[in-house]
């Protein structure tokens, strides 16, 4: 059976309730980027406003694809934000964020999908640390979305988790169910909180799903989801969860995830996963118990619908761009080349160790080192206790 979801009716939470699972959309800075509508750098996504047809068509590339829940293309549109960039001057947040709230709802109502307003972190939070002004920034945000009526809110790319509680706190008064990812590892946030304290801040903080987002590849990225609902367990706490991770490949894994890639972000191509690692991402999302799974950069639609493809049997039905998709590469039998037809199999792709084509090229990287703010502090502190346990044992030598 080829469907979208028709349960319109239903929200977010009526269906992590009832064991369904929700199918996220993808990533669109980047990908609207290499479509010639996102300026690399602080990609900000004024082309809500500009170019509403190229967020429309992503839009319904990712329903089409499966995806249950249209996310706002609000990345990065907070007032403080756009304002540094420079990349707008007579456009601002507010008209950003109604504007694609508009193409998210029409696209959302052409297949029963749900709205997500989504909040990132802000410049501010790195450069003072009010947490007043910080908390009147999402309230002026969730405002916007308010407006547009929008089914729930997504806190997502926040490596602090502090920040992200005060976005939580904020948004939670609207009365709106609330999902909140960070993009951290394994080790946690900037400051090294642990993922599952992380979800325990955020679930405090009114958080009805918690998760990871972006920085780090699938299978990773659902290694900090399970430390995050280890987290909750051992606090007697419960919450759904949520993943959107990349869609390539990081096995070097460091704290700060792709952004330290020397590829990032023009290079990274030849770390797009493909369908099929989309499949086995689907999989063991579902048995680590996340429930709302989809994507962020670098997914592109294949990718979702390779999601809902693995999952079909537990949503009950096939997105519509499954029509023009053989499962397992089925639509190779009738392929003209004998050696081509013989790929028409499972067992094939799930055990195809696919090349690079590029014979000069590693097949690892060196990121480079995270010299955050954070972490140039914390090597300042190493070495003072490096001079200080110095001084003293020079001083009980005597």
């Amino acid at each position: 059976q080829l469907s979208t979801m028709d349960s319109k009716k239903k929200g977010i939470l009526e269906r992590l309730n009832a064991g369904e699972v929700v199918v996220g959309d993808g990533g669109y800075v980047l990908q609207l980027e290499r479509r010639g509508y996102v300026k690399a750098g602080h990609w900000t996504p004024e082309a809500a406003v500009e170019h509403p047809e190229a967020v429309l068509q992503l839009h319904r590339e990712f329903l089409r694809a499966g995806a249950d829940v249209m996310q706002t293309f609000t990345f990065y549109s907070s007032e403080d934000k756009l304002k540094i960039s420079g990349n707008v001057t007579t456009i601002t947040g507010s008209q950003i964020n109604e504007a694609a709230c508009d193409l998210a709802r029409q696209v959302a109502n052409e297949g029963g999908a749900l709205v997500a307003g989504g909040v990132s972190q802000t410049p501010s939070y790195r450069n003072d640390n009010n947490e007043s002004e910080i908390k009147a920034i999402f309230k002026k945000q969730m405002d916007d979305f308010l407006k547009k009526d929008i089914d729930f809110f997504i806190v997502e790319f926040f490596e602090h988790v502090e920040e992200a509680v005060w976005a939580v706190e904020v948004l939670k008064t609207s009365g709106k169910p609330v999902g909140a990812t960070l993009c951290i590892s394994p080790e946690g946030d900037k400051h090294r909180v642990p993922p599952g304290e992380c979800a325990v801040r955020l679930v405090k903080a009114g958080a009805d799903i918690v998760g990871v987002n972006c920085h780090l590849d699938p299978l990773t990225d659902i290694r900090t989801v399970k430390l995050m609902k280890e987290g909750l367990e051992r606090a007697g706490l419960k919450a759904h969860l949520m993943v959107q991770p990349l869609g390539f490949h990081t096995p070097e894994c460091n704290h700060s995830g792709y952004i330290n890639l020397p590829e990032f972000p023009f290079a990274l191509e030849t770390r797009a996963m493909t369908r099929w690692d989309m499949h086995k991402y689907a999989r063991e999302a579902y048995k680590a118990g996340i429930r709302y799974i989809g994507g962020c950069c670098g997914f592109e639609p294949y990718h979702i619908r390779a999601i809902s493809e693995e999952l079909s049997a537990e949503r009950g039905f096939l997105p519509p761009a499954s029509e023009k998709h053989g499962p397992w590469g089925a639509a190779l039998e009738m392929h003209t080349k004998p050696w081509v037809r013989a790929r028409a199999r499972r067992e094939y792709w799930e055990n195809l160790l696919p090349a690079s084509g590029r014979p000069t090229c590693p097949s690892m990287a060196t990121p480079d080192a995270d010299l955050t703010p954070w972490t140039i502090s914390l090597e300042k502190k190493k070495k003072k206790k490096e001079n200080a346990r110095s001084v003293h044992r020079e001083m009980s030598a005597y």
